[in-house]
């Protein structure tokens, strides 16, 4: 394929291992692959990697290619093609988040996906869904140890698109054992290993789940976790709770404000950022500071643009985001405020000859709660063909900080009763929040519309992650069209392992 590059179409990217790059500062074809050969596997390998935080160093994971390329860029046609190698010094399974693939190679573990031992290796080939997505550990509690990386899938109009693509990767980040943290939070209660996917009873097939005593061990106070959101008075509801835990830093691109990355960008210049919540337990206010940004598209999904310089980004979720910059050029911070506190991470754009100021990981004043004003605003490009639903349900989001146990209709995963579907169903599927805290809901496997909030209808995005607030209800759509047995699940880490994910099984795979 014949390409014509501008300046701007350079990326001058994120570093995401150490002080390596993301991706090198190459066209845009170049860096989508190493394998030119469309029949050549990509090679990625789990492995150990030393990070210094805060001048402090920790032993964390990486997810790269052999020239220390973190993730994986594909380029428009190209098939997920990948030999996946674990030496991370123990078993591992990579979920590939917004793709749909078959479901042997979702990146899951049970009866029919064994995990990958430490020294071997596995192989996935099928055809990429284009969009900003990632890939993390679905093992234990291997995301936290930064066990991700980004995914990016382009299209032929991205490859037209006159832009400079920015990629950031946000996580919360802790120097502590994170089995401890969450024993800290449980009281030292037993939890669950979402890397190993039950065989739990079957339910009637109808998607509505009947509420029963669910099986997570009580726990005790749990210690550490913010009161932030009870201290936001105008910005939360009464009893809510914004985060679990109170992390050591957070990180765009492996790095704090103390030293941020500062990337050089072009006056006058059109930017696209690719922004990748891939933290454990922490929403995030993305605030573009003195520039205005167009969202034109969410889990990989175009949309409608809508225009802003605040949006907010929940766990497991995507945002693209094009800003053009001022012809003077000059700074430009890019920052994620933490739900519901002051701490923030971020990057910086700047120009050249820009002079680049200190920040700090604080901000003047406390964030509130996420909210879904974005997500009312939201219009996919390309909606779900309209047809009646065939099947419809309703799910419970229940559970407590205190005792620490999360679960879906008062089921923990273990005792939970698997949804049934059909292949070629519609399904039409209603979260409803009885807890004290907001949730991340994603289905693996399928992309989804959103098609109501609290019980009023609208044509939303397409997504594979929404956030369910306090007290409210998001309803979603969905074609059955990727038949096996599919985990939906809360994406704050510490709510799915201590029980808040359950199944969706199509017949055949009980």
């Amino acid at each position: 394929m014949a390409l014509t590059f501008s300046r701007r179409r350079l990326l001058t990217a994120s570093a995401l291992v150490g002080s390596a790059a993301l991706f090198p500062a190459l066209p845009r074809r170049a860096l989508a692959a190493s394998p030119t050969d469309s029949q050549t596997p990509f090679r990625l390998t789990v492995e150990r990697r030393v990070l210094e935080v805060k001048g402090k160093a920790a032993t964390m994971f990486a997810i790269r290619q052999p020239n220390g390329t973190a993730g994986l860029v594909l380029d428009p046609g190209q098939r997920f093609r990948v030999d996946l190698a674990n030496r991370a010094g123990e078993d591992t399974i990579i979920h590939w988040h917004g793709q749909t693939p078959p479901y042997v190679q979702d990146g899951v573990v049970d009866v029919n996906r064994p995990a990958i031992r430490d020294g071997a290796s596995a192989s996935y080939d099928y055809a990429a869904r284009p969009g900003t997505h990632w890939m993390h550990s679905h093992q234990g509690l291997q995301e936290q140890r930064l066990m991700a990386a980004p995914l990016i899938v382009r299209t032929d109009e991205d490859l037209r698109a006159d832009e400079q693509e920015v990629v950031v990767l946000l996580h919360d980040f802790t120097f502590r054992d994170p089995a401890e943290l969450l024993a800290g939070l449980t009281g030292g209660a037993a939890t669950m290993d979402h890397g190993a996917m039950g065989h739990g009873g079957m339910s009637s097939g109808t998607m509505d789940h009947s509420a029963m005593g669910h099986g997570a061990a009580k726990a005790a106070p749990p210690m550490g976790h913010s009161m932030s959101g009870h201290a936001m008075a105008g910005h939360s509801m009464p009893g809510m709770d914004m985060n679990d835990v109170e992390y050591d830093a957070y990180l765009a691109n492996d790095r704090t404000l103390d030293d941020p990355e500062v990337l050089r960008v072009e006056r006058g210049g059109r930017v696209r950022l690719r922004l990748i919540n891939g933290a454990t337990s922490t929403a995030f206010h993305i605030d573009l500071g003195a520039l205005t940004g167009q969202v034109i598209a969410v889990d990989g999904s175009p949309v409608q643009p809508v225009t802003g310089n605040r949006f907010g980004m929940a766990m497991g979720q995507r945002l693209e985001i094009r800003l053009t910059l001022p012809a003077d050029g000059g700074a430009f911070p890019i920052l994620a405020l933490r739900e519901g506190a002051a701490e923030r991470t971020g990057i910086i754009l700047a120009t050249a000859g820009a002079a680049v100021g200190k920040l700090s990981g604080l901000s003047p004043a406390a964030s509130g709660a996420l909210d879904l004003a974005l997500e009312r605003s939201l219009t996919a490009v390309t909606p779900l063909a309209a047809r009646p639903a065939d099947l419809t349900g309703r799910v419970r989001l229940t559970g407590s900080m205190t005792p620490y146990a999360w679960s879906l209709d008062d089921r923990a995963f273990g005792t939970h009763a698997p949804s049934r579907v059909s292949q070629g169903q519609r399904v039409v599927l209603t979260f409803e929040n009885a807890s004290d805290m907001s949730h991340p809901m994603h289905l693996h496997g399928h992309h989804f519309q959103v098609v109501g909030i609290d019980g009023r209808p609208f044509a939303g995005a397409v997504r594979d992650t929404v956030l369910v607030p306090v007290n409210g209800t998001v309803t979603v759509a969905f074609d059955a069209d990727n038949p096996g047995r599919w985990p939906l699940h809360c994406h704050n880490l510490l709510h799915m392992a201590t029980g808040m994910m359950t199944e969706l099984v199509y017949d055949g795979y009980a």
